[in-house]
């Protein structure tokens, strides 16, 4: 298999994250350096940063119920709470898939399972995940189509087409399901500025039909066999 996937299957990072390990030298095949498009076979030594990896895949998975004030890396420049701090004792080599914004809240896996986690974060699979969103103030039904048909938050930019349905509203705030199929950096933060609203609580409440259910804010449980499985056919 192909050295990037070998190190996600491994729990060193994600497929992106094994491509910059190998692109900044620090993994090697049989003692050569190691190159993007490297193949692995059952008998190579494969080292990163001078360890040697087995060849033994025993995944994990977890699913967490993640607060605000924790970031979704595996260490952070910063010296900011991360979200590897709220994982339970001897839980093995995890990383999050895809990213809950510091502010953000809600429902995060955490796996060792480099292709699961492609599978859920890769664009063009289109796994719906849904935000519970509450903005200031009230919003119009032209300023909701404006943000369903998509939206450009940046230059050359433009949203792909959600679904969102106010679920409470008065005239202090509005509370709203919005469902997404992609992940960009604080994509809903950003949608919701174009039409001059801002976003004051955002929680992921659903992947596919993966829920919180039972699960309170800061708390981790592991995923179970059903669950993996259902994750892993989306």
């Amino acid at each position: 298999m192909r050295i990037n996937k070998f190190l996600a299957e491994q729990g060193v990072a994600s497929r992106r994250g094994s491509d910059k390990l190998i692109e900044e030298g620090r993994v090697t095949i049989n003692g050569v350096r190691a190159k993007a498009g490297d193949s692995v076979e059952a008998s190579d030594v494969v080292q990163v940063d001078g360890k040697i990896l087995s060849h033994k895949v025993n995944y994990e998975y977890y699913l967490m119920n993640k607060p605000k004030g924790y970031v979704c890396t595996v260490s952070d420049e910063k010296g900011r709470k991360t979200v590897m701090d709220l994982l339970p004792a001897g839980a093995g080599r995890v990383f999050p898939v895809g990213r809950l914004d510091y502010d953000s809240e809600g429902l995060l896996i955490l796996t060792s399972d480099g292709d699961l986690a492609y599978r859920l974060t890769v664009p063009k699979n289109e796994i719906p995940k849904t935000y519970l969103v509450r903005i200031e103030g009230t919003i119009t039904d032209v300023q909701l189509n404006r943000l369903r048909a998509g939206v450009e938050i940046e230059k050359g930019v433009v949203t792909k087409k959600c679904k969102i349905n106010v679920v409470e509203t008065n005239k202090s705030y509005t509370k709203m399901h919005v469902v997404l199929t992609e992940g960009k950096n604080r994509e809903i933060r950003r949608m919701f500025e174009t039409v001059g609203k801002n976003v004051d609580f955002l929680k992921r409440i659903r992947i596919g039909d993966l829920t919180l259910s039972g699960l309170d804010r800061g708390s981790v449980r592991k995923l179970t066999k059903e669950e993996i499985f259902y994750l892993s056919n989306l």
